[in-house]
């Protein structure tokens, strides 16, 4: 008889990594200018720990369960019809706030893009930011409309280009970091950062979003337990590290009070792209960046939209056919699109109501799963570490972040503004 190899870790790794790591993080320096470097790696940290043990949190309950069960059977399960429908509604407002972030910022550098490539010396081209959504959204959502196939192999040439891109961009601007702008010490502004923490920390929760894909990697590993923990603590610590060079990159050559412009379009990748040309020395790292900050935004924007398209499709029962799926390409993509169109300049503040929304799906559920799991089934092939402790301590970083976005929103924290 011949055993079956258990798949590698670095498989594993690699689908939460490339699950995690997303446009998302292109908000990141933005929305932790108030604390800076120090206090965005800090923050990012926390996020790290408490976004690995909720997602540990799942596996701990999913293994109770068959080979293929959904998060949602789990949690109807464990915490009752009532918490699944509240689950359900955050993961469906997630997805849309997301779509609608992704077009704001892809359709500024489309518009950016072709303004450039047409214009010459003698005429400029001005193609408005409402072409620019709708060019990006229409070409894309073509994709989704056509098959999961088509978005898959679209998928794959993106992400080649993107991972290029970003090594060419990054490497170069780290190379050219400098001490003083990283450690803000010859700024010309406020020097107070602790009272950003909380408004940053939202922004960072999306960026460690993989949850959804636990139930995947229990199949994917045979029920494993302890190798799908170690699978998703590599693919996380890789997406930290990925996100701390990131931070390096940009907050090492773009001065803190240079991101005045860039929040006051918010958080517009295609306005932090044109601050952070001015202090880029070598051509061809403008265009590389350019190039990544595209390529993550639409190849986030089509992982976030093919789940939504599915989740639309299962939700109003629409088939396949072609009536079908043009039925669901439009409950999918009119109410983001119409709202880029109407509010252009929303990046950071959207990704920041997605973290309000995914608090719950991503710290509050998973920390409720493990404390019904463990009342409902004793005795336990794997548990996560801290006890009951950690429970309260992933509870506790979920109720910070909503508290955190719902604070800043009604003005009863500082807002940073460069």
């Amino acid at each position: 008889m011949i055993q079956q190899r258990s798949p590698s870790l670095l498989g594993g790794a690699m689908i939460i990594a490339g699950t995690a790591i997303g446009a998302g993080m292109l908000a990141n320096p933005t929305s932790t200018a108030g604390v800076w470097f120090i206090g965005s790696i800090l923050a990012l940290i926390y996020t790290w720990f408490c976004m690995t043990t909720s997602g540990l949190m799942i596996l701990e309950a999913n293994l109770h369960y068959p080979t293929g069960s959904s998060f949602d059977t789990i949690v109807k399960d464990l915490l009752g019809k009532s918490w699944n429908i509240i689950n359900g509604l955050s993961v469906a407002f997630v997805l849309y706030i997301l779509t609608y972030a992704y077009i704001t910022s892809g359709g500024g550098i489309t518009q950016n893009l072709l303004n450039q490539a047409f214009s010459s010396a003698e005429s400029a081209v001005d193609i408005g930011r409402t072409s620019g959504s709708l060019i990006f959204c229409l070409i894309l959502a073509a994709f989704v409309w056509l098959s999961t196939k088509a978005v898959d192999r679209f998928t794959t040439v993106l992400i080649v280009g993107m991972v290029v891109a970003f090594f060419l961009s990054t490497t170069g601007l780290l190379n050219s970091v400098k001490t003083e702008v990283l450690f803000n010490t010859v700024a010309e502004g406020e020097q107070i950062y602790l009272p950003y923490l909380f408004t940053a920390l939202p922004v960072c929760l999306v960026s460690f979003g993989f949850h959804g894909n636990v139930p995947s990697l229990v199949k994917y590993y045979n029920r494993d337990g302890l190798r799908v923990m170690k699978s998703i603590f590599i693919g996380t610590g890789l997406a930290l590290v990925i996100y701390i060079l990131w931070q390096l990159a940009v907050q090492g050559n773009l001065p803190r009070n240079e991101f005045a412009p860039v929040i006051e379009k918010g958080g517009d990748v295609s306005a932090l792209l044109e601050a952070l040309h001015n202090y880029i020395e070598v051509e061809y790292l403008a265009v590389a960046l350019n190039f990544f900050a595209y390529m993550a935004i639409a190849t986030s924007f089509l992982g976030v939209t093919l789940g939504l398209f599915d989740y639309i499709a299962d939700l109003f029962k629409f088939d396949d056919s072609l009536l079908g799926r043009t039925k669901t390409t439009l409950v999918t993509f009119l109410p983001p699109l119409l709202l880029s169109l109407q509010f252009p300049y929303g990046f950071v503040i959207a990704i920041g109501y997605a973290g309000l929304a995914a608090t719950i799906w991503a710290a509050i559920v998973p920390a409720l799963l493990a404390k019904a799991s463990r009342q409902k089934f004793p005795q336990a092939s794997y548990k996560v570490y801290g006890g009951n402790f950690m429970i309260g301590f992933v509870i506790l970083f979920g109720v910070l972040n909503i508290v955190a976005q719902v604070g800043a929103n009604l003005g009863w924290f500082a807002n940073f503004t460069g």
